[in-house]
């Protein structure tokens, strides 16, 4: 199975504050922790919500894009880690490995499923199936 792994934003990350450099090695050790013990597929931080843009759609047609930043830090993205492990436990205990260095031990993490083919069962036709495939072997390693 494999879950994303998501640290939620805070005053810090949404201000553009730069990890420390002692943050930086914690998070580097954990990371390569479980890059070695082969459970973490990719992971990266993202810039601040002031460096991005909402896009939303309405059922008029009409399509608004709107710059950051935004006003809910809490309910905003900081970084995230695609883990595959086998079972919602197991991620949730290297999710207790996070580093303590993180929002001065205050980070929010929230872990979510990654949904799967078989997850869409009949919904899926198999031109459905095999299109999904290409597409992924196309995107892996990038």
């Amino acid at each position: 199975m494999r879950f994303m792994v998501i640290r939620k934003a805070d005053e810090e990350t949404e201000a553009g504050v730069a990890p420390s450099q002692e943050l930086l090695d914690a998070m580097g050790r954990y990371n390569e922790e479980m890059i070695k013990a082969g459970v973490m597929l990719s992971g990266d931080g993202l810039m601040a919500s002031s460096k991005g843009a909402k896009v939303r759609f309405s059922t008029t047609g009409k399509t608004t894009v709107i710059d950051g930043p935004f006003a809910e830090a809490k309910e905003l993205v900081a970084g995230y880690s695609i883990l595959e492990v086998d079972s919602l436990a197991e991620v949730i205990e290297w999710v207790k490995k996070w580093p303590v260095e993180d929002g001065h031990g205050n980070a929010e993490i929230e872990i979510r499923q990654i949904a799967e083919i078989d997850d869409f069962g009949d919904s899926m036709t198999d031109e459905n199936v095999e299109h999904t495939r290409r597409l992924r072997d196309l995107t892996d390693g990038k």
